[in-house]
């Protein structure tokens, strides 16, 4: 099947440029002794979790015990569950994961150490737990310090649990300027405070996980971290590059879509709006828009309906037709992946594999 033949719109994979992204990524852990444990939550689909395996990944990271369900079947060594996973239904269904993997998970708080420590003993199983620390997001972890130590030893109390290390993620983090770097200095520097206090408490942390994918292929400015969950770099988008972290040449995913309206002078409308693209920002001000037009970067991706795009062609470097076909590289792959129920992964203008997004809308 050729590109042609697809309706819109179409999610696209580039797959040469995957296959840089997922090669570049396995060579700079081995080369800095890391271990590469993706998410999973950008592409959903577990053959890619498969090449990300083959490539050199140790294991796989997830967000929901859904996730985790359906990434199993990529048959990984271990899954980390970066999630606090609350809930007798949860649990049960986790630990039904856990009977086919090693399994770790994520969290800050006791509440739910003791429920998974209640589920894993009645499933007679042991999980890791990596304790985790906020550095700078401000969206979940507990302080480095003295809450962080108490915490450790909340955890090694319960049974069935074992202590393994601890968790962050740099979110905060959007860029690879010197600000940026900077702010990785005082990560590596909150990160190396942690683990001070948690072996002064007498506690061993084997496992030290983090990073992100605009701060990939500087994780090893944070000398004590010993494994990377990049997610977004198997494709990148629009908002990795706004960062710096890749260049428009490592966006491997585009959508395809039809220009169904030209009725409006210095406007297009295609056949994709909210219910096609993430609706994230571009992070480079001043221009705020969806999505990159490929086919005429001058062109402004202005506004969406749930089925319609604006495109502000003003600027654009070509004209268009009703019935004209372009490539928009959306702000946040994950979240438009998750709009779609398949992609498609081409080389050239031919399609070579049809992939069912089978971990959906898999919130729960």
């Amino acid at each position: 099947m050729r590109i042609t033949e697809l309706d819109t719109p179409a999610l696209l994979i580039d797959l040469d440029i995957m296959e840089r992204n997922l090669a570049r990524a396995a060579e700079y852990a081995r080369a800095n002794d890391l271990k590469l444990r993706p998410h999973t939550k950008t592409h959903k689909i577990p053959e890619l979790a498969r090449r990300q395996l083959s490539s050199g990944a140790a294991g796989l990271t997830v967000a929901k015990v859904g996730e985790a369900e359906v990434m199993i079947e990529a048959e990984p060594r271990e899954v980390l569950v970066a999630y606090p996973v609350i809930g007798r239904r949860k649990l049960e269904r986790l630990m039904a994961v856990g009977r086919r993997t090693k399994l770790l998970v994520a969290l800050d708080h006791l509440l739910p150490a003791r429920q998974l420590s209640d589920a894993a003993r009645e499933a007679r199983l042991t999980v890791g737990v990596l304790a985790e620390i906020d550095v700078g997001l401000g969206r979940v972890g507990v302080t480095p310090g003295p809450e962080l130590v108490s915490l450790v030893e909340g955890i090694v109390r319960l049974p069935r649990l074992t202590f393994e290390g601890i968790a962050f993620y740099p979110g905060h983090i959007r860029g690879v300027d010197e600000p940026a770097l900077q702010a990785l200095e005082e990560v590596a520097e909150r990160v190396r405070k942690a683990l001070g206090a948690v072996r002064r408490a007498g506690f061993e942390a084997p496992i030290v996980s983090g990073g992100s994918t605009p701060t990939l292929f500087h994780s090893h400015r944070i000398r004590e971290l010993t494994e990377i969950r990049p997610g977004t770099y198997i494709f990148n988008d629009r908002n990795t590059l706004a960062t710096g972290a890749c260049a428009l040449a490592d966006c491997a995913a585009s959508i395809l879509v039809t220009v169904i309206s030209t009725a409006r002078p210095g406007q297009i409308i295609i056949d994709g709006g909210s219910k096609t693209f993430s609706s994230d920002r571009h992070l480079a001000p001043p221009e705020a828009s969806f999505g990159c037009v490929v086919e005429a970067p001058g062109a402004v991706f202005t506004k969406m309906n749930e089925e319609h795009g604006y495109i502000d062609v003003r600027r654009a470097e070509r004209d268009f037709s009703v019935g004209d076909r372009v490539r928009v590289i959306p702000n946040h792959i994950c979240t438009a992946m998750n709009l779609h129920e398949a992609v498609y992964g081409v080389r050239g203008e031919v399609v070579e594999q049809i992939w069912k997004v089978e971990a959906r809308g898999k919130l729960q």
